[in-house]
């Protein structure tokens, strides 16, 4: 059994940074593909960012790309989220995502992360 933590949350200015961390325990943590996924108040919740196994694919939606950093650290079974130039639509509880089949053309649809997830950490930006 595999559990993610999610850390790093906080409030921001509009323009600022934040970094999230996952930390996952109990498991290979090599053997899974990782993503960012957030949702805000009212909406569905939405893939951010993912990354493969071996960290040499990500992937972004495209509202962030540009913005967001995805990254792995295998060594340290811990994912990233480095979230730059942060707009007021990016507030939200994002939630980290880990999952072993999936395969990086999936990553985009959101679907198909079924394995484990964290519990979310929120991301307040304001204007």
């Amino acid at each position: 059994q595999v559990q993610l933590v999610e850390s790093g949350g906080g409030s921001s200015q509009a323009g600022g940074s934040l970094r999230l961390s996952c930390v996952a325990s109990g498991g290979t943590f090599s053997e899974y593909a990782m993503s960012w996924f957030r949702q805000a108040p009212g909406k569905e919740r939405e893939v951010v960012a993912g990354v493969s196994r071996n960290g040499l694919y990500t992937y972004y939606t495209d509202s962030v790309k540009g913005r967001f950093t995805i990254s792995r650290d295998n060594a340290k079974s811990t994912v990233y989220l480095q979230m730059n130039s942060l707009k007021p639509e990016d507030t939200g509880n994002y939630y980290c995502a880990a999952d072993q089949g999936i395969q990086p053309d999936s990553y985009c649809s959101g679907h198909g992360w079924d394995d484990y997830w964290g519990q979310g950490t929120q991301i307040t930006v304001s204007s």
